[in-house]
């Protein structure tokens, strides 16, 4: 019975459509095709018009509504010292490339408005204009000359590697599915060898621990590191491509495995300084970035604030797998002092995993003190050296 009124249905259908282009077939020769087709043209030309309007107007709205939150401005501004150079190439680029998606935009509803099909009208045949060439050729020349020599005068400033003279801070992100692997270096202030056949479920960075250097590594959860001192990251991954990504740092390198990759950056505001960047009133006392005022959970209005509850994170920006959403580490930026409080409360991941197993090849001897003495708790850490090291 379903079946029987499915097929009544569509032959009504059918019936209904071949009515309706008689009926349309009919009005042309009334009235004239070319009239029928002219009003058509004319019709869909000033829809084209009204819609080139909205789709502008929704499009410049958007921006401006979404500027604070999804576009990064307002209060996101780069939390390293290299961001501003990076943050100026963008929106620069953005420039030159919102000014022409208008223009084109523009000229595309305008022409199909104004050369829609007339009656008497004729198109033009022109099969080459040397002016219009020269105009569209050299003008985006000149824009992409000066967009790509700023653009690698900043990639050269911010992929300059460390002098191994000056002070820097060197740790380790490796990245594996779905998570990333961090490591710091000891009081010797050096990261120790690894070799990728060590790997086992004790020894989950192939740590040669041989070598004296790896003796006082230590494995955090999360980023510590201290405000205005430079940083540079090693950068691993174990099983499949990854990206470091710290959005706030405009830090942004890919994992690769078997081929280490690095980013050198200096952190210029703390978290908690970004805290109250992100929760700032105006003059009559209200929220300047109204959403980052929102609770973190809108079902609990006692919640934290947004602002409250922010801090730094490190994500991953490659697409490496289903689990590829949970690769997130927090990330604190804190004082010198609060930094050198922290350092003095890690313990080594070879004393607290290693030692004493039969992964221990001091197991039957004492490791060398000179690497792995703990330090008392009351005694001042010393600052981590700066010396490189080359796995």
């Amino acid at each position: 019975m379903t079946a029987l009124l499915a097929t009544i249905c569509l032959i009504l259908i059918s019936i209904i459509v071949v009515q309706i282009g008689k009926v349309t077939e009919l009005a042309g020769k009334i009235r004239g095709e070319e009239e029928v087709q002219e009003q058509s043209n004319k019709r869909h030309a000033n829809y084209s018009l009204i819609f080139m309007v909205l789709f502008l107007a929704a499009t410049l709205v958007s921006a401006w509504y979404y500027k604070d939150s999804m576009l990064w401005y307002g209060p996101n501004e780069s939390a390293s010292e290299h961001g501003s150079s990076l943050d100026s190439i963008f929106n620069i680029t953005l420039f030159f490339t919102g000014l022409v998606f208008i223009i084109t935009q523009i000229l595309l509803f305008y022409f199909a408005w104004k050369y829609r099909g007339q009656r008497g009208r004729k198109a033009l045949y022109m099969p080459h204009d040397n002016r219009l060439e020269v105009i569209w050729t050299v003008i985006p020349a000149i824009v992409m000359t000066f967009l790509v020599v700023g653009g690698l005068d900043a990639w050269n400033e911010v992929m300059a590697d460390v002098d191994p003279n000056e002070e820097y801070i060197e740790i380790e992100g490796t990245g594996y599915q779905f998570a990333w692997h961090l490591r710091y270096p000891g009081p010797d202030g050096k990261l120790g060898t690894r070799d990728y056949r060590l790997v086992s479920g004790t020894n989950p960075l192939g740590q040669d621990w041989t070598d004296p250097k790896n003796l006082d590594d230590f494995h955090p959860s999360e980023i510590y590191l201290p405000v205005g001192k430079k940083v540079r990251v090693r950068i691993t991954a174990r099983d499949v491509l990854h990206n470091f990504y710290l959005p706030h740092f405009r830090v942004k390198m890919d994992a690769v495995p078997g081929m280490p990759t690095y980013f050198v950056f200096t952190p210029k505001t703390t978290t908690e300084e970004y805290r109250r960047k992100l929760g700032a009133l105006n003059l009559n006392g209200e929220p300047m970035y109204p959403e980052w005022h929102e609770p973190v959970d809108p079902s609990d209005p006692e919640s934290p604030k947004k602002f409250e509850a922010f801090d730094f994170e490190l994500a991953c920006a490659e697409l490496c797998g289903e689990g590829h959403y949970a690769m997130r580490r927090v990330v604190k930026i804190v004082s010198e002092g609060e930094y050198q409080d922290w350092l003095s409360k890690q313990q080594p991941y070879y004393e607290s995993t290693i030692k004493g197993t039969d992964d221990d090849p001091y197991k039957e001897e004492a490791a060398p003190e000179s690497e792995v003495e703990s330090q008392p708790e009351e005694a001042e850490p010393e600052t981590p050296q700066t010396t490189e090291t080359t796995e």
